[in-house]
């Protein structure tokens, strides 16, 4: 097939178009008996390419673009290899049904500039633009051979440098999205690249797991031994060396349960839970709150920010301390929440020294729940209020029941606790000390939803959790035994979730108690 002469498609490569060889075969565009070049006509090439590939309706070709005004002209369709500019300064009209066959050596499959042979040159020396339609890169299956080999790509796939790459590139990825996306629980909480132990070198910390797990392997005989007993503010300071940063890159900076609530976030449902608190004490703008056990202090700056009130915690942990004082200012409430380091079986402040007082979810690591009790209404002014979240077996509890026992082990062995103690001992215990009991409550119970939903992670998420520990150690970057930390709480909340499913346990059963205001006269005496 013959293009005219002069015409500059002869001598300009850029704009030639062979079509795939299946397609000239299966189109009529060779003679299959001598090969010679006998091209079927343009509309009907087009019409048997729309009726291959399955294309859609043709669509008029707008006159601006150079199109002719017949409605008989219509756009090429996406299984067409098309283009569409040619030079104004060919003289010659093109006969109809003309196209190159010479291939393209700089593109393969370029197109001929005769799609429209009937329209005439606006006028010499400027360009005829007609229509531009590159081939679609996203097209049915059918389509794909033909758009590859009509692009002039191997029709393998892609290449192993672009795997390569891609494969780099979607792995990065994945580590920065499990890393430091995922990897704080809340804005100012913490990343997993910045997991330490605490106040622990990195040389000692698979030495103090050690240590740990052993004393309490048998939580119940620590508890009862006086030796032991004296050594439990100690391990219990290990326990929060090794697990602060890992409960606030994984929970956030509050250390404690909340019941769920329909329709709320955790996030939400912990800072109503804590709100709960001074909303019980009645505490006011220039009130005096002691937690009592403070953590890194999120429950401290709920309450400084709900109430009005001025807060102190008290931590044993020194390494906590120094977390509650970064985080406060960064919440611009270092002004109104104050943090000491201290043991709460003997505080370092006066008698009568504040307004009202709370524990959540904390007092249950004391030998002894008289001593801390104790020690809270010492430092009340009298008629103060007191508030405590307590952790408890229920009736429900059997202590014949392997299960039972094995499933409340669990929870004391991961928690650094000397033996839990039952539900129906706490009004008893506070009254000994000389509280009044105002109210008593169990959180947990309905219509209240399941606190323990936020542990039931899945498989997927522990595996990642631990794959990033372990990337992190094998790096160096986290110290090693923070693996089998991770473990011990992962297993630890199995044994949570397994309470709170029974029954047998809740994380919240609440006190209310008063130091009453007789309590004046006596301490004067």
């Amino acid at each position: 097939m013959a293009v005219p002469a002069g015409c500059p498609c002869q001598t300009t490569s850029a704009f030639r178009l062979v079509p795939p060889a299946s397609f000239q075969k299966q189109s009529g565009w060779l003679d299959r008996a001598g090969g010679a070049h006998h091209p079927v006509s343009t509309s009907s090439r087009l019409s048997l390419a729309r009726a291959r590939h399955g294309a859609a309706a043709p669509q008029k070709i707008p006159k601006k673009l150079g199109g002719r005004s017949s409605s008989e002209q219509t756009a090429p369709q996406p299984s067409d290899q098309i283009a569409l500019q040619c030079s104004a300064t060919c003289g010659a009209r093109q006969p109809s049904h003309t196209r190159s066959t010479q291939k393209s050596p700089s593109l393969p499959h370029a197109p001929a500039c005769c799609l429209n042979p009937q329209s005439p040159p606006k006028s010499a020396g400027h360009p005829v633009h007609f229509l531009l339609l590159p081939l679609p890169l996203f097209l049915p299956r059918r389509h794909s051979s033909l758009k590859r080999e009509a692009l002039g790509l191997p029709a393998g796939g892609m290449e192993p440098t672009t795997m390569a790459w891609t494969a780099a590139v979607v792995g990065f990825g994945l580590v920065y999205w499990f890393v430091w996306v995922m990897g704080a629980a809340e804005v100012k909480g913490k990343r997993a690249v910045d997991l330490k132990m605490g106040s622990i070198t990195r040389d000692k910390v698979q030495d103090k797991y050690t240590q740990y797990w052993s004393f309490f392997r048998r939580p119940k005989e620590t508890a009862t031994v006086a030796a032991s007993a004296e050594k439990v503010p100690a391990f219990v300071d290990t326990f929060y060396n090794l697990v602060t940063d890992i409960y606030e890159w994984g929970w956030g900076q509050s250390f404690h349960f909340s019941p769920s609530l329909p329709g709320r976030s955790h996030r939400d449902a912990t800072r109503i839970h804590e709100e709960r608190v001074p909303d019980l004490l009645g505490a006011k703008p220039g009130h005096r709150l002691l937690d009592v056990g403070c953590g890194v202090g999120g429950p401290m700056r709920a309450i400084a920010a709900h109430s009005g009130s001025n807060v102190v915690g008290i931590t044993i942990n020194e390494y906590q301390v120094n977390r509650a004082r970064a985080h406060n200012r960064k919440a611009g409430l270092d002004s109104r929440c104050e943090v000491v380091c201290g043991n709460f079986l003997s505080m370092p402040f006066p008698d009568a020294s504040f307004d009202g007082a709370y524990s959540i979810e904390a007092t249950c690591h004391a030998p002894k729940l008289q001593d801390v009790y104790g020690e809270v209404f010492r430092v009340l002014k009298p008629g103060g209020l007191y508030v405590s979240y307590e952790w408890v077996t229920t009736s429900l509890y059997r202590a014949e029941d392997p299960d039972h026992v094995e499933c409340i082990h669990g929870i004391e062995r991961g928690d650094a606790l000397p033996g839990l103690r039952r539900q129906d001992e706490i009004a008893s215990i506070a009254k000994e000390v000389g509280f009044e009991v105002v109210k008593e409550q169990d959180l947990a119970l309905p219509p209240a939803l399941p606190w323990w939903t936020r542990l039931k992670m899945g498989r997927i998420a522990y595996w990642r959790n631990s794959l990033v520990v372990r990337v992190l150690t094998l790096l160096r970057i986290a110290p090693k035994g923070v693996c089998e930390v991770h473990e011990m709480l992962y297993e630890t909340a199995q044994h949570l979730t397994r309470g709170g499913e029974t029954g047998i346990f809740t994380p919240m059963h609440m006190v209310l108690l008063r130091k009453p205001a007789a309590a004046a006269a006596e301490e004067a005496k």
